[in-house]
């Protein structure tokens, strides 16, 4: 599966069957930038081309990789059934485990586009207010395993994108650690949802697969129910594409994206329906993917139902949230990976 990327020290690459390959020498001033956004902004017929001449690069031994492409907007959604539910019910216990309007649209909130960094970061601890109310470092650090698609080709402000034509933006795929601090998250969502709990750190890996690549990985998905509104209709689909949560060396979950509800073709029609545009480098995370075993779920407090049930590791140890030094790595079949070390936090006052 082809993939592209960026050097560190700036230019475009593309992995082709575990080589990588540096397509500076095709002689194109959109692939000898600092980012994908100018390649993928000359949309699919120079992505056609460009995949065509791969021939053309000069291969490359011990390739660094930096930001794969500068992050327009940043945009988080909710779109597991599994997930959703589950959350639920952990929770709401005794209540509906979804929201009324859960199974009519893509729910979704704005992060910070800022803070989004590439695989091998290393993540601080964040700190913020947690219930009480009190102030320090998060004691409840979770990992969120998703996929990001990206966009390529910009829209209009003010027209709607037609569900069947959202993917004509899309360039590709990423993998999305979406870390998540539960406690600070817990205790200010309410009423207006994630700020603090979530914008401090937010991992793509190196490489983006375009959507071509994975053509042959598009499946139907379950039914809908009840039927979305027109503009979010058409026949459900998702991508086969398997997953998997490490941590410290150890597999704790394997999920797939086909358990995905909603399709990024109606995450992109429902973000434009009120005249919002996209743009060139967007990011438009998936939400955590969940499956519907316990060994599927795509999050610590799944994993370990919110502490009650903690992740057992062959050492002996376990985890219910992360600890400082523990390193995670999320990986996608035939993707690539997105990896980050848990560092200590800095406090206030304290430097």
């Amino acid at each position: 599966m082809i993939a592209y990327g960026v050097f560190r020290e700036g230019g475009v690459c593309a992995r082709v069957d575990g080589r990588v390959l540096d397509l500076r020498p095709l002689g194109e001033d959109a692939l000898a930038t600092r980012s994908l956004n100018a390649f993928m902004a000359r949309g699919p017929g120079f992505w056609r081309e460009t995949r065509q001449r791969l021939g053309e690069g000069v291969a490359v031994e011990d390739a660094e990789l930096g930001m794969p492409f500068e992050v327009a907007d940043y945009v988080d959604f909710f779109s597991s059934l599994h997930h959703a539910t589950n959350m639920g019910r952990m929770l709401r216990p005794g209540g509906e485990p979804l929201f009324p309007n859960w199974r009519h649209l893509p729910v979704a909130y704005h992060g910070r586009s800022g803070t989004v960094v590439p695989s091998g970061t290393p993540i601080v601890r964040p700190c913020g207010q947690r219930p009480g109310p009190e102030f320090g470092a998060s004691r409840r650090l979770d990992i969120e395993l998703e996929v990001g698609f990206v966009i390529g080709t910009p829209s209009a402000l003010g027209e709607p994108v037609p569900v069947e034509r959202a993917l004509d933006h899309v360039f590709g795929l990423v993998l999305v650690n979406d870390w998540s601090a539960r406690d600070i998250q817990a205790w200010e969502y309410q009423p207006l949802g994630p700020f603090l709990g979530k914008s401090f750190a937010t991992s793509v890996s190196h490489w983006v697969v375009p959507l071509a690549e994975l053509e042959e990985r598009r499946v139907p998905a379950g039914r809908q129910e009840p039927a979305p509104l027109p503009y979010l209709r058409g026949e459900p689909w998702a991508y086969d594409v398997a997953l998997e949560i490490e941590l410290n060396g150890t597999v704790i979950a394997r999920t797939n994206m086909r358990h995905l509800y909603w399709s990024i073709a109606q995450q992109v029609a429902h973000l434009t329906v009120n005249g919002a545009s996209v743009r060139t480098g967007d990011l438009l995370a998936t939400g955590t993917i969940s499956g519907p075993e316990r060994e599927s779920r795509g999050c610590l407090i799944e994993l370990s139902w919110n502490g009650q049930e903690p992740v057992e590791l062959p050492d002996g140890r376990t985890r219910s949230f992360l600890e400082d030094g523990d390193e995670v790595v999320l990986r996608g079949e035939g993707i690539g990976e997105v990896r980050g070390r848990i560092e200590p936090a800095s406090l206030p006052g304290t430097r």
